[in-house]
C-alpha cells in the first residue's frame, strides 16, 4: 500500500497539523498527549492487557460467528449429529481468525489468546509470571465477551460450547485436549517464542497447528484447546457440564508437556542437529564452537605427545 507513516497526534482533521510529546522518562521518545504521566512499565502491562482483550475477542468472534453458522444450518437443529464438511468448516474458521489476529496483535501483546499459552510461556521464562496472570484475565473476558456479542448479533440460540461427544469419556477428553494443545504450544514456541528469520510469519504456522488439531479435536470434545474459548460461552448461556473442568486441566496438562519437550531439546542442543535448516546464523556459531573446542583438544593431544616423545628420546640418549 502507498501511504505514509501514521501521525503520532490522537486524530488529524483537516488543516490541523500533527502534533505530539516527548517521553520524559526517555528523551527522544515520542508518546501521545496524555499519558505522559503513566510510568512505562504500567503503560507496557496496560498495552498488553488491551491487546490480549481485544485480540481474544476478535478471535473468538469470527471463530464462534463461523461456528454458530456451522452448527445450525438450514432445516437442521442445533442437535443435529456434524458432518465432516462442518467439522472441517469450524476448524479452518478457528485456524485462520487466530492466524489473522496473532498477526495483527503479536507487535502489540504477543498474540497469545489463549490461558494455557501464557501459563506455557511463563514456564520457559518468556513472561513473567504476574504479566501471564494479567493476560489471562484479560483473555477470559475477551472471551466471555465474544460469546456475549455473536449470542446478541446472530438469531439463535448460541450454539459454540464444547462438549464431548457420546462415548468419549472424560479421561479420554482430557488426554485429547492435552495432545492437541501441545502440538499448538509447541508450535508456538518453535515459530514464535525461539527468533529466527522467519518468526514475522510464525502467525501462519500457528494457525495452521491449530488447524490441525482442531480436525483432531473438534468431534470428540469440541476443540477447545483454549480454556476462555469454553469458559466464555458456558458464563454467557449460565451452563456448564460436569466435566466443564477438563477444558483448564487438558489444555494446561498439554502445556506442561509440551514445556518438558521444549526444555529437553535445548538442553540437547537441538541447533547443532540441522545445521543450516535457518540459517541464521546460530548453527554456525554452535559449529565455531565445537571445531574450536575439536582444534584445541586436538592441539593439547599433539603437545602431550611431542612431550613425551622428547622424554622418550631424551631417556634413550642419556639412559635411565
Amino acid at each position: 500500500m502507498n501511504v505514509n507513516r501514521p501521525a503520532d497526534s490522537f486524530m488529524v482533521f483537516p488543516g490541523m497539523k500533527p502534533t505530539y510529546t516527548e517521553d520524559p522518562n526517555r528523551p527522544g521518545e515520542k508518546r501521545l498527549p496524555g499519558f505522559s504521566w503513566l510510568p512505562n512499565r504500567v503503560r507496557h502491562l496496560f498495552i498488553s492487557m488491551l491487546g490480549e482483550f481485544v485480540g481474544t475477542a476478535l478471535f473468538l468472534t469470527f471463530a464462534f460467528a463461523a461456528t454458530q453458522v456451522a452448527n445450525t444450518p438450514p432445516n437442521q437443529t442445533v442437535d443435529s449429529p456434524a458432518s465432516t464438511s462442518t467439522l472441517l468448516y469450524i476448524s479452518l474458521a478457528f485456524g485462520f481468525s487466530l492466524l489473522v489476529n496473532v498477526w495483527i496483535f503479536f507487535r502489540i501483546s504477543g498474540g497469545l489468546f489463549n490461558p494455557a499459552v501464557s501459563v506455557a510461556l511463563a514456564l520457559i521464562g518468556a513472561i513473567g509470571w504476574a504479566k501471564a496472570f494479567l493476560l489471562i484475565l484479560a483473555q477470559i473476558v475477551g472471551a466471555i465477551t465474544a460469546a456475549a456479542v455473536v449470542s446478541g448479533l446472530l438469531p439463535g440460540p448460541l450454539a459454540v460450547r464444547t462438549r464431548l461427544s457420546s462415548g468419549v469419556s472424560v479421561t479420554r477428553g482430557v488426554f485429547i485436549e492435552a495432545l492437541c494443545t501441545a502440538e499448538l504450544i509447541f508450535a508456538i514456541f518453535m515459530l514464535a517464542a525461539e527468533k529466527h528469520r522467519a518468526t514475522f510469519i510464525a502467525p501462519i504456522g500457528i494457525g495452521l497447528a491449530l488447524f490441525i488439531a482442531e480436525l483432531a479435536a473438534v468431534f470428540f470434545t469440541g476443540g477447545s484447546l483454549n480454556p476462555a474459548r469454553s469458559f466464555g460461552p458456558d458464563v454467557v448461556l449460565g451452563r456448564f457440564d460436569g466435566y466443564h473442568w477438563i477444558y483448564w486441566i487438558g489444555p494446561l496438562l498439554g502445556a506442561i508437556i509440551a514445556v518438558l519437550f521444549y526444555r529437553l531439546i535445548k538442553l540437547l542442543e537441538y541447533e547443532t542437529a540441522n545445521p543450516g535448516a535457518d540459517d541464521d546464523g546460530r548453527e554456525t556459531r554452535y559449529d565455531d564452537r565445537y571445531a574450536e573446542e575439536e582444534a584445541g583438544g586436538s592441539r593439547r593431544a599433539g603437545k602431550s605427545y611431542a612431550h613425551a616423545h622428547r622424554e622418550e628420546s631424551c631417556s634413550l640418549l642419556i639412559g635411565p
